[in-house]
């Protein structure tokens, strides 16, 4: 078996788990709070119905991929489904995308002896999964893995790699 097939019986598994044990509504309707890991990032997520959920991020993100450092603007919109696992714990997954203007250095040094950069755009596709805490107060603690796949363009080039983040979010709920 593959890991591509692995992952989707993973992935499979949670929704279906989710599903069968999940009774109760939305745990808030709207939050607004930082995302901090990979990507730091101020974020909003709004329940338009009781199980799904729409996240939008607007940060920087780090990622550190073939010996270069790339750093990006983006706006990650992410689209869920969440409900109740135990108490104030809630579980999602999901997918969404991300697109954003990235900088690019380079380990490698031009003709001058400087770190040479480009400045791209970058757009991409990713998983979303974790949990969620929602407390007694209008609070959120939030958890979660984004597993991706990312494009980033220039003139005449781009580079096309897996992408991932790992991050953790603090929200206050209304």
């Amino acid at each position: 078996m593959n890991k591509r097939r692995i992952f989707l019986c993973i992935l499979a598994c949670l929704l279906m788990g989710i599903a069968f044990t999940s009774k109760a509504q939305s745990p808030y309707k709207h939050s607004i709070g930082v995302t901090l890991g990979t990507a730091q990032a101020v974020g909003f997520k709004t329940f338009p119905t009781d199980h799904f959920a729409i996240q939008l991020d607007l940060g920087t993100k780090y990622t550190y991929v073939y010996g270069s450092h790339l750093w990006t603007f983006e706006l990650a919109p992410n689209f869920m489904y969440e409900g109740r696992l135990i108490g104030g714990l809630y579980g999602f997954v999901g997918g969404g995308g991300s697109i954003g203007y990235c900088w690019k250095n380079y380990h490698y040094f031009n003709a001058w002896g400087e770190t040479s950069s480009r400045n791209n755009a970058k757009g991409g596709l990713n998983g979303f999964f974790g949990m969620e805490y929602k407390f007694a107060i209008p609070l959120t603690l939030q958890f979660d893995f984004r597993p991706g796949y990312r494009c980033i363009f220039n003139k005449g080039f781009s580079e096309h790699c897996f992408d991932w983040g790992l991050n953790f979010g603090l929200r206050y709920t209304f």
